[in-house]
């Protein structure tokens, strides 16, 4: 039964280099949450979560890779109708993506501009790591004169690369280069 609330899965969003190291890790990063959020609880691997307003749960932390990784589940539907239909409903709903943006700026070292040329960049990524495979397997399929050593090669290359893809881990454009350059 839908109770008015609707998770978002995780979303990932690249950091200034040297940012994470200056917030203090995921101690900062939790420290840096209570300035936008409430209700702060943080773990012993310093994942925080907290709410405000529209954003009933936010939790977040940096991953190994130096990335921020934020979950958000917001108010939807009739719930969220409701706040909207007091008195101050709007504004809080307004307070909450002003402090959303905010905490995401100071976290990431990016204006929403930025965030959103990154994540542009690491979808290119992507779809050049998707196409290289592809091209690959079509090659490999069609070509009578490719010997088992390259076969080999580009089957351990493309196993490589769809377990970054699947991890959610944008390939490098090297090791998309080398595959491509197999063929």
């Amino acid at each position: 039964m839908f109770n008015g609330v609707l998770p978002c899965s995780m979303e990932k969003f690249a950091v200034r280099r040297g940012l994470q190291k200056s917030l203090g890790g995921n101690a900062g990063l939790a420290k840096l949450a209570t300035e936008y959020f409430e209700n702060i609880n943080a773990d012993g691997e310093g994942k925080f979560t907290g709410s405000f307003g529209i954003l009933t749960n936010v939790s977040g932390f940096f991953d190994d890779d130096g990335k921020l990784v934020v979950d958000v589940v917001q108010l939807k539907g009739d719930d969220l109708g409701e706040l909207l239909s007091k008195d101050g409903g709007r504004e809080i709903a307004m307070e909450s993506r002003k402090r959303w943006s905010g905490f995401l700026d100071q976290a990431t070292g990016y204006n929403a501009k930025q965030r959103g040329d990154k994540a542009k960049e690491e979808a290119k990524k992507f779809a050049k790591a998707k196409s290289a495979i592809k091209m690959a397997l079509k090659s490999m399929e069609l070509s009578s004169n490719v010997t088992q050593e390259k076969i080999d090669k580009a089957n351990q290359m493309i196993a490589e690369l769809e377990e970054m893809i699947e991890n959610g881990d944008a390939p490098s454009e090297g090791r998309v280069k080398k595959l491509n350059d197999l063929f």
